[in-house]
């Protein structure tokens, strides 16, 4: 099946640069939503899978892959009953793995908070 090709809300296309990003990385400032994209680095999954694979509830998973889709990055594919996801563009992994880096970095030279 086609996946759906969805813009940048209306508030946010018509802004700056760096409202753009400030819009996705707060789509990106949650544990889970970190967690969930780091399991679709991997590919294409259905809830239950990542459901399974992180040990939370469906609900919770689904509001997050809500959001994630939101801020456009995650794509949908429906096949039959079941529904996929995945990421809508791998950078999105390795921005977070170059994220993850950095703070480490922060963090194992901080001498104060």
């Amino acid at each position: 099946m086609e996946k759906k090709s969805e813009t940048m809300p209306p508030e946010v296309k018509a802004t700056a640069p760096q409202a753009a990003a400030a819009f996705v990385a707060r789509a990106m400032a949650d544990e889970n939503r970190l967690r969930i994209i780091l399991s679709l680095a991997e590919g294409k999954k259905p809830v239950s899978k990542i459901v399974e694979e992180l040990g939370i509830s469906q609900p919770l998973a689904s509001h997050h892959l809500k959001e994630l889709k939101r801020a456009l990055l995650v794509e949908v594919e429906r096949s039959g009953p079941f529904i996929y996801y995945e990421l809508a563009d791998p950078r999105v992994a390795t921005i977070l793995t170059d994220l993850s880096r950095l703070a480490a970095d922060l963090l194992a030279n901080r001498t104060t908070f």
